[in-house]
């Protein structure tokens, strides 16, 4: 009956808060780019296939934290490219995570009071190889702050990530849909026709997939009376 509810509200155009999300189906294929990670949704448990960005990392030590599925980390490097060709600089912090580390990450934050900005082992977007946390030139050093947000960098990503692919996966005033804080850093690559849809409409992914949903739904309908 949930199931149901959820459905018929995704028909009639409603836009679903990250509490009724969990009653929707998200994509599972691990090597779809549209595939659905958050605190309701786990990553999907298969091998996928990583290459490391031939990109600048915050600090040379950290570079083997920086591993995204290949199509992401060509698209990184052309937009780092790009974005340092207009003065911009970019820096890799934090790509593929596994199981373990997301683990001891989550603990490490939970012991500190520090966790609203973590996800559990099992449900973060970096096991899928599609995101990574960036620095810029301005804030470099200073961690992942929403400072970022407002620096020159920060600016540059949110014009123009989704020319490359990426959304900011995170945006503000977006905390009950996507059920995490403001993250002007964690950028997730989706593709560029889909990168370019969510950034023209200004919606989250999963508003995103709930409006995919209802056209599905919009056209398995007139199937029906056709």
């Amino acid at each position: 009956m949930i199931v149901t509810h959820a459905l018929a509200a995704v028909a009639a155009g409603a836009v679903l808060t990250f509490q009724s999300w969990g009653y929707m189906v998200p994509h599972k294929n691990p090597l779809d780019s549209l595939v659905l990670i958050n605190k309701v949704y786990r990553a999907p448990n298969a091998p996928i296939a990583l290459r490391l960005p031939d990109v600048e990392p915050v600090e040379e030590t950290i570079r083997g934290n920086t591993y995204m599925v290949p199509k992401a980390a060509q698209a990184l490097e052309e937009m780092f490219a790009e974005a340092a060709s207009q003065g911009i600089h970019f820096y890799t912090r934090s790509g593929y995570r596994s199981y373990q580390t997301q683990k001891t990450i989550y603990e490490r934050r939970d012991r500190e009071g520090r966790y609203s900005s973590v996800a559990k082992a099992g449900y973060s977007e970096h096991q899928s190889g599609y995101a990574m946390d960036v620095e810029g030139q301005s804030t470099l050093g200073k961690g992942l702050v929403e400072a970022i947000g407002s620096s020159p960098e920060g600016i540059w990503l949110a014009e123009h990530c989704h020319e490359f692919g990426f959304i900011l996966r995170y945006p503000k005033d977006k905390q009950s849909i996507t059920g995490y804080i403001y993250e002007p850093w964690h950028i997730r690559y989706v593709g560029r026709e889909n990168a370019a849809r969510i950034h023209e409409q200004d919606v989250t992914l999963e508003e995103y997939l709930t409006k995919l949903r209802r056209d599905r739904i919009a056209s398995l309908e007139v199937d029906k009376e056709q």
